[in-house]
């Protein structure tokens, strides 16, 4: 191992690219980010542009590398995760259209789009075997829905498309050239049987999808791979000249970039076992690694070898977490204010908010006195886990006419207790099914804060943890670029030489009982929502 040798990760969010610089003590040099245009031209749609994509990447990969002083010659690999998104590519490797506009710019469907609702509806009423794994319900945010969804709305680019990729797998094919597919993404988001490594016929021939296994999948998915192993034979000539790489440096095969956040984080224990990976970002993703499978209704999974190798993954979360906040925040008469002064100092509104209340109090935790009367179920976009409900939408209750900048900060912890307890509910179901979890480790931007952490812990009721590096999803993807370029022989290892505990936030006792009340207070709001008609 070379000292001087260094690993890159690309992470690809729902807003922007970042490359970020590791050396192999897992010390991050460099990052470097560039956003990225999210398209909405309707309600529940959400496209992006592949060409755009690539081109952040290429620009925060050239940056990163010459801010971090190391060469092109001292890389070691290079990993990729990104958002579980659906890139169509055609004959020529030209971008499809996935709107009636017929813009070709917008290939991707972003995960996040709901689209395809009634698709994921249709399939889940016909209860196919392969569902077990995904919970028991297909989500609208997977890919066999969307791409039934263009199937019938759009079959010109169906009929079109040479390849169907999910976007890390369309990074690795960018990068290297290499058509293989990352056993993450096809497990977690595609329904491949990865404990029996196959595609099951009649599923797809059952929902509608025929031609896939009359093509013998050849447009989604032949050979799949777990991450970290090396595509091809590494950057292509083009790649490297627009990434600033040299030929031939080694890319490994990609992951979700919620999975990364697991690879960059779980690593900090000597067991993955009772342990959670908790990413807390536009969305919000827990991961959960058990030795055998275990069937949580409402919680995907469980999924052979998609994170962990060798191991079984449950995986939850909400569909809205850091987008839940801002939009909670945006309906507030005192956020343009706020947002406008948040911008004099150069921060988000919800940092500055997190700011201002770690000034007010000497305790974190005594904040929940603030919320008193005003309850939040932040479920903007759905009910991911444990309901699995797309429909799922959000409440706000004990709204006055209180329109002042400090009710505005009630708001806001109220609203951070909510996803809090969207959590808790998680975490409960696992435990009766027998996936209990002892620590969280957090990632994701918009859990960084220690206002967040700290009253995500009490809101929940397990010790939160965080990483020494402040980016666990960019180390997680550095770590898969560091196995595929054999600097580890594998994630595990890797997992364990470059990740660490930097620091732990405990549930507080004397808030606890305030949070049972709240948390019995969410509940009942949510079923409440569910009864209601009109």
């Amino acid at each position: 191992m070379n000292k001087d040798q260094v690993v890159i990760g690309v992470d690809v969010g729902t807003g922007s690219a970042r490359a970020g610089v590791f050396n192999l003590a897992g010390e991050m040099l460099s990052t470097a980010r560039r956003e990225i245009t999210l398209y909405q031209p309707q309600p529940h749609y959400a496209e992006q542009s592949s060409a755009e994509i690539w081109q952040a990447i290429c620009d925060s990969v050239k940056q990163a590398l010459a801010e971090s002083g190391a060469s092109p010659q001292s890389v070691a690999g290079i990993g990729f995760d990104a958002t579980c998104s659906l890139v169509v590519v055609g004959h020529h490797g030209e971008p499809l259209p996935v709107n009636a506009d017929n813009d070709t710019q917008r290939d991707i469907i972003v995960w996040m789009d709901h689209r395809a609702t009634g698709q994921a509806r249709r399939i889940n009423q016909m209860g196919h075997p392969v569902l077990r794994y995904v919970g028991d319900k297909i989500s609208p945010e997977m890919q066999t829905p969307k791409l039934l969804w263009l199937k019938e709305n759009l079959p010109e680019t169906f009929n079109a498309a040479w390849q169907f990729f999910d976007l890390a797998d369309w990074l690795t094919w960018r990068a290297s050239g290499d058509l293989v597919r990352s056993v993450c993404t096809l497990t977690c988001k595609w329904t491949w049987l990865a404990h029996e490594k196959r595609w099951d016929d009649s599923y797809f021939e059952s929902i509608g999808l025929e031609a896939f296994p009359q093509e013998g999948y050849a447009r989604i998915g032949q050979n799949m791979q777990p991450p970290g192993t090396a595509c091809g034979k590494g950057v292509t000539a083009e790649a490297a000249h627009q990434l600033g790489l040299l030929p031939g440096t080694p890319v490994a095969v990609g992951m979700i970039d919620a999975h990364a956040g697991g690879i960059g984080s779980l690593g900090v224990f000597k067991s993955v076992l009772r342990n959670m990976a908790y990413v807390f970002g536009t969305s919000s993703c827990t991961m959960t690694t058990t030795e055998a499978p275990i069937f949580i209704p409402g919680v995907w999974g469980p999924y052979f070898s998609a994170m962990v190798p060798g191991m079984w993954l449950n995986e939850g979360g909400q569909s809205a977490a850091g987008a839940a906040i801002d939009r909670l925040l945006s309906l507030h008469p005192a956020a343009p204010a706020a947002k406008a002064e948040a911008k004099r100092f150069g921060k988000a509104l919800p940092v500055y908010l997190a700011d201002l209340l770690v000034e007010q109090v000497d305790d974190i935790s005594k904040t929940i006195d603030l919320a008193k009367g005003i309850h939040v179920v932040p479920e903007f976009l759905g009910n991911r886990a444990p309901f699995a409900d797309p429909d799922a939408r959000a409440v706000i209750a004990g709204l006055d006419m209180d329109g002042s900048f400090e009710n505005l900060l009630q708001f806001y912890v109220a609203g951070v207790c909510g996803i809090g307890y969207g959590l808790r509910q998680i975490l409960e179901v696992q435990e009766q099914a027998g996936a209990p979890v002892d620590n969280i480790v957090i990632s994701g931007g918009a859990g960084q804060h220690p206002f967040i952490r700290q009253l995500l812990a009490d809101a929940c009721g397990k010790p939160i943890l965080s990483t020494r590096t402040t980016e666990p999803v960019l180390l997680g993807s550095a770590i898969l670029g560091a196995v595929a370029g054999g600097i580890f022989a594998d994630l595990p290892e890797g997992m364990a030489a470059l990740t660490s505990i930097d620091l732990r936030y405990l549930p507080d006792d004397s808030v606890q009982e305030q949070h049972q009340r709240r948390y019995r207070s969410f509940t009942m709001l949510q079923q409440t929502a569910k009864g209601l008609e009109g």
